[in-house]
């Protein structure tokens, strides 16, 4: 009985290494039945150039026919005009246009809307923008001016400009600025660039010529850092020039004021948000010394709160 079992167990053994060393997978086909034998037939020689993975796909500014460096012309034959009327499809094609960038857009935000609690009389500030037109030229209206309670407006002004996008970054405006205080009153010719600078800081340079003759320059700067998706700290800071001294204006030549604030606002909506902060102005030079012999002070602190909306 151990004599047969033996026997029978060498021959399974025998059967299965048999088994294995006729069975080779390399000649085996697992593609297509009308694929077979192509993988040793296309496979590359040792001395021939791999195919070109991304031939077929050739960028079309370097396709044939088409200047380097230059846009392929528009299409002028549309697929859908063999079934649908042509002029029903133009003037889909002019609506898609349009609301890709074609369109007239309008925005008004009121940057700042603030209460100013201050040493002595406490104040008030506005600053907003106003703008209609599209990605590339458009019209805008500014102001900003500010007054204590129970006292009079201390400055106020009014800017008509025209601006022009001349990067997807950077505009360029140019108008006319009327100031209604202090007096006596001025009326500017400005021109200037605003925009997004590199760590998106927001930018704006302006330079104003009167209607008497003087030159003044301003530098704006802001920056949005976000704490959270609501909850947004905004330093800021403003710097005023000007080319000689204007005694009328109590302005005088050089850095005449310097304006620095941290406001912290929570946007309830995107379109809503009230603040609080801190703002701190310096007048400098001449301007300080008409300033003191106004009976005013040449510096002041405020604690602020306010509103910034826009729709």
């Amino acid at each position: 009985m151990i004599r047969t079992l033996t026997a029978l167990l060498s021959l399974s053994v025998a059967a299965t290494s048999a088994s294995a060393q006729t069975m080779d997978h390399s000649t085996m086909d697992h593609g297509h039945p009308d694929q077979r034998g192509q993988q040793a037939t296309d496979a590359p020689k040792a001395d021939q150039p791999a195919a070109d993975p991304h031939a077929g796909h050739d960028n079309p500014a370097t396709a044939e026919g088409i200047p380097k460096g230059k846009a392929p012309p528009p299409p002028t034959d549309h697929a859908a005009d063999a079934v649908y009327d042509r002029t029903v499809m133009a003037r889909a094609r002019d609506q898609m246009i349009r609301e890709s960038g074609g369109m007239v857009y309008s925005k008004f935000m009121l940057d700042r809307l603030e209460y100013q609690a201050q040493k002595g009389a406490d104040g008030y500030h506005w600053e907003g923008e106003g703008w209609i037109g599209g990605d590339i030229n458009r019209l805008a209206i500014k102001s900003e001016g500010e007054g204590t309670f129970g006292g009079p407006l201390e400055q106020a002004e009014l800017q008509l400009l025209y601006s022009r996008a001349i990067d997807p970054w950077w505009n360029v405006v140019g108008g006319v600025r009327q100031d209604f205080r202090p007096s006596p009153q001025r009326t500017y010719a400005t021109v200037g660039i605003e925009g997004l600078a590199p760590y998106l800081f927001e930018m704006e340079a302006q330079a104003f010529v009167s209607d008497k003759g003087d030159a003044h320059l301003r530098i704006e700067g802001s920056y949005d850092q976000r704490i959270t998706q609501r909850l947004i700290l905004q330093p800021a800071a403003e710097v005023n020039f000007a080319a000689q001294d204007v005694p009328e204006i109590r302005t005088g030549s050089g850095l005449s004021n310097i304006e620095l604030g941290l406001r912290l606002r929570y946007e309830i909506a995107r379109e809503f948000a009230p603040y609080v902060g801190i703002n701190w102005e310096r007048k400098l030079g001449d301007t300080a010394r008409y300033a003191r012999q106004d009976g005013d002070r040449a510096s002041a602190t405020s604690l602020v709160t306010g509103i910034r909306f826009w729709f």
